[in-house]
């Protein structure tokens, strides 16, 4: 807890450690009221330290119980303590310090370091957990090899886990046994993992292109053994991927996965023992929706790609965090292309990135994909770092094309194998592999905001020549006033009459015939480009493949928008231009209704729409896609940058619009509903998924116009043979139903899914979002409710989260009792579980972007702030917020 302001640590201020641990033998002795840990550090002195430097190593909430130098004991005077760091002085260059400490991770609620939890210890050491279980030279740059021993009662924990290959098993006196794991590789603290309980095991193999035999298993509780198959089969296919697209193949006789289902992450990558949380790994057709599935293959894939993408190779520090997440995000999102359609992930990246991260962008905690500085590492588990550091990659990846950036990879790997490596290291071997310079590129690492792009164009219809004007600036951040220009890769295309249009760009040498598809390179505060050999003057088609994360300005017209939908051959260019047609139709709306007036809907957009539902051969999924109306987050971040954000309009506007649009095309949504139906039994493929998708969002559009269709999301919900089709119906009785039908399909949903924890995360979820009048007085009700469990995340998220972040016109209640729920929620987490209780608070982060908000929200920013103990996680983000 907060004593004081806690210290900033900055990226400038880095400097080697004193001491590397070449090997670290562990013995974890358990017991069910305190865990003994010893430890045996080998050490020796950098070549960097000075000849007198102490060694100084990291411990929190530690009791220390021994400790020896070379074996001898050391006494009070041999060593002291500066807040929770061990100092030990006049250490020989090699030596070995043997530590005894005893922990109690049944009080450790935070989720962080060794806890216990429903009877399972279980591990969390990134970023420094570690800390917590011993005195450890707890950063990434110390790499050693790990020998662990566990030791524990037979009967109640059968299964004892941790890093590597396993060793020695011995039954002992008393009921108890020990295992022995080695980690030949090299690894950080963080990577430590280790999990001890009674669960039970599906087990499969993969032989690695090299021909090792890998032994595969997923430890889970017995009631769970049935939701393993997929996660199984998504790990085998990502080992198979990483060998083909990256060559890189496992190197352990073992990979073990462990389900969790308290957890403050969605899974860590720990060195061969991977532990996840339950709702990403766990899953079937009766528990799990579409989504569900395809997240479960993303997230084992993303946690098995990082064996060589944060393991073999990891960061030197915590500012080179997007080091290792940016570049195994963009990984996982290339495999889940592979996996499915490209088309429809890429929309689903985009959509993320405008609709969250360009808001973190915009807001008090922005910071560039490497930080500068950060006061809690914790809080820097950003989309910033995450997702926008995976298009800061991919941006790479289309300036040097497929073949070079698997050159670059390649040298990357191969080079930094077994070192703590940084993003210059990363860029380094990216131009050397690709042969391409990229100093300015570099400015996507350093720089933060959202770029913003604006573009304009003149046609010259006697020479034919078609003139793009593209200009770029970026936003004032915090501690960052001017910004150098970004590489800005343009993807674009010209669409014509027929379809898109051969580019001949001015001064351009083509080996081939001119493209449909070129990508400009800007990199100046302003650029232009001349097309010659343009008969008619086109509609630009700009961004395609979101090619860069920017803010893209250009006055399309609602003609132009619908040519784009109906015939542009890139499919993200399409989703932008309904997307933006979308944007366009409930902003008239609004506007209509602040006025006084009707809102109605262009006959254009209805047609629009109404082309998309009536051919049966788009892919479903696009088509789903395209006619999801933009979410009121979004829509109020981008009234933001107006005059203020009003989100009672805005969420009247967007339900009159998919009611008019509803009642419009009523006919063509029922035959699209019918058409679609699904009667082979549930598969998680991607042809199905794109038609549950589809005829799913015709149901809502359907429901929401008419009550007299409730009777088909009634019919939907009985017969569903699958969760997805289920809880879409749920849901579209619960937003658009009678009170009492509601409650009483709630209910049922309730009595069926007691027993499945994942489940009723999403019962929770769904009546969080209800954007009724009772919404408020409901997520209250439920947070006494027997299914709901402050400590545990997957609850808080399902609730509050939801109801925050995806339930806006409640959560913005003029009466401020919605932001004093959240407040009280994150005091009360605050000594529980710091960082749930500050990833929470984004919401009252962007208190400035709403008009006759802002002191209701900033006043409860200020009585956080007020809180006599808060953790440096809450901390940072309730002072940044306030500056």
């Amino acid at each position: 807890m907060r004593d004081g302001s806690p210290g900033t640590v900055y990226l400038k201020d880095y400097r080697p450690s004193d001491f590397m641990i070449t090997r670290t033998e562990l013995y974890f002795d358990l017991h069910d009221e305190s865990v003994v840990v010893s430890s045996r550090l080998h050490l020796q002195r950098s070549h960097s330290s000075q000849r007198d430097a102490p060694l100084r190593l990291h411990g929190e909430e530690l009791e220390l119980v021994n400790l020896a130098l070379d074996g001898t004991q050391l006494h009070e005077g041999d060593y002291w303590f500066e807040g929770d760091v061990l100092v030990v002085e006049r250490l020989p260059d090699e030596c070995v310090l043997d530590c005894t400490t005893q922990i109690k991770p049944q009080e450790n609620t935070s989720l962080s370091g060794l806890y216990r939890s429903r009877g399972l210890y279980c591990t969390q050491c990134e970023a420094e957990g570690f800390r917590r279980i011993t005195y450890y030279l707890d950063r990434p740059d110390v790499m050693s090899v790990f020998c662990v021993t566990v030791e524990a009662d037979s009967d109640s924990y059968p299964v004892l886990l941790s890093n590597g290959n396993p060793g020695e098993t011995e039954m002992l006196d008393g009921g108890r046994h020990r295992v022995v794991w080695n980690d030949p590789h090299p690894k950080p603290s963080y990577l430590f993992a280790l999990v001890a309980g009674d669960l039970r095991c599906v087990q499969d193999t993969f032989t690695t292109a090299g021909g090792r035999a890998v032994i595969l298993n997923i430890h889970v509780e017995e009631k769970d053994l049935d939701k393993c198959e997929h996660a199984m089969r998504s790990l085998q296919e990502a080992m198979r991927w990483d060998e083909v697209a990256y060559g890189c193949e496992y190197d352990l006789d073992v990979f073990n996965i462990v389900a969790v289902d308290d957890f403050n992450m969605g899974a860590m990558e720990n060195k061969g023992l991977n532990i996840f949380n339950t709702a990403c790994v766990l899953c079937n057709p009766e528990i799990t929706t579409d989504l569900g599935f395809q997240r479960v293959e993303a997230i084992v894939a993303h946690e098995y790609f990082h064996n060589w993408s944060g393991n073999r190779v990891t960061c030197r520090d915590w500012f080179q965090l997007s080091l290792k997440e940016g570049f195994t995000v963009f990984r996982d999102g290339q495999f889940s292309s592979d996996m499915g359609s490209s088309t429809v992930k890429r929309v689903a990246d985009a959509n993320l990135m405008r609709t969250a991260q360009f808001a973190e962008d915009a807001g008090p905690m922005s910071h560039p994909i490497r930080p500068e500085s950060f006061m809690e590492i914790n809080n820097f588990y950003t989309l910033t770092v995450y997702e926008k550091g995976a298009e800061v990659v991919r941006m790479i990846h289309t300036l040097l094309g497929a073949e070079r950036f698997r050159a670059g990879s390649d040298l990357y790997f191969q080079r930094y194998d077994g070192q703590a490596a940084t993003c210059e290291n990363f860029i380094g071997a990216m131009e050397e592999g690709g042969g391409i310079d990229l100093a300015q590129f570099r400015n996507w690492y350093s720089q933060a905001g959202t770029p913003e792009v604006t573009v304009s164009d003149a046609f010259d219809e006697q020479t034919g020549c078609y003139t793009l004007t593209v200009e770029q600036s970026c936003p004032a951040t915090p501690g960052q006033r001017e910004k150098a220009p970004f590489v800005i890769p343009l993807a674009m295309g010209l669409l014509g009459e027929q379809g898109n249009l051969p580019l001949r760009l001015q001064g351009a040498v083509d080996e081939n015939d001119a493209p449909c598809h070129r990508v400009l390179v800007v990199d100046q505060p302003k650029q232009s480009y001349v097309f010659e050999g343009i008969k008619r003057r086109p509609v630009p088609s700009l961004l395609r493949g979101f090619s860069a994360p920017v803010r893209l300005h250009y006055n399309y017209s609602q003609d132009d928008l619908c040519a784009l939908m109906r015939r542009d051959g890139d499919g993200f260019a399409r989703w932008d231009a309904a997307q933006a047609l979308s944007i366009d139709t409930i902003v008239r709306a609004e506007q209509a209704m602040l006025a006084g007036h009707s809102p109605t809907v262009d006959d254009c957009v209805a047609d629009a729409w109404r082309y998309l539902l009536d051919d049966p051969a788009l892919d479903p999924a696009m088509v789903a896609e395209m006619m999801h109306l933009p979410a009121e987050d979004y829509l109020a971040e981008l009234a933001s940058q107006a005059a203020g954000a009003n989100v009672d309009a805005i969420h009247q506007a967007r339900e009159v619009v998919q009611k008019v649009l509803g009642e419009r095309l009523q006919t063509s949504f029922r035959l699209a509903y019918d058409r679609l139906e699904i009667k082979q039994s549930y598969a998680p493929d991607a042809s199905q998924i794109a038609r549950r998708s589809l005829r799913n969002t015709c149901l809502s559009y359907l429901v929401s116009s008419d009550r007299k269709n409730m009777q088909l999301a009634t019919l939907q919900y009985q017969v569903a043979g699958n969760m997805t089709d289920r809880l879409a119906a749920l849901k579209s009785v619960a937003f658009y139903g009678e009170d009492g039908l509601r409650d009483t399909m709630l209910d049922d949903f309730y009595e069926n899914w007691r027993e499945e924890s994942l489940v009723v995360n999403q019962w929770l979820q769904v009546q969080a979002m209800i954007p009724d009048d009772r919404a408020l007085a409901r997520v209250q009700r439920l947070m006494s409710h027997e299914a709901f469990d402050l400590r545990n995340p997957n609850k808080v998220r399902a609730l509050v989260g939801a109801f925050t972040t995806l339930n806006p016109v409640n959560f913005h209640r003029v009466d401020a009792s919605g932001y004093r729920l959240l407040a009280d929620t994150v005091l009360e987490l605050n000594t529980v579980n710091p960082q749930i209780a500050a990833r929470l608070l984004a919401p009252l982060t962007r208190w400035r972007n709403y008009a006759g908000r802002q002191d209701l929200m900033r006043s409860e920013l200020e009585r956080l702030a007020a809180a006599k103990t808060l953790s440096p996680d809450v901390y940072e983000v309730v002072t940044k917020s306030l500056e």
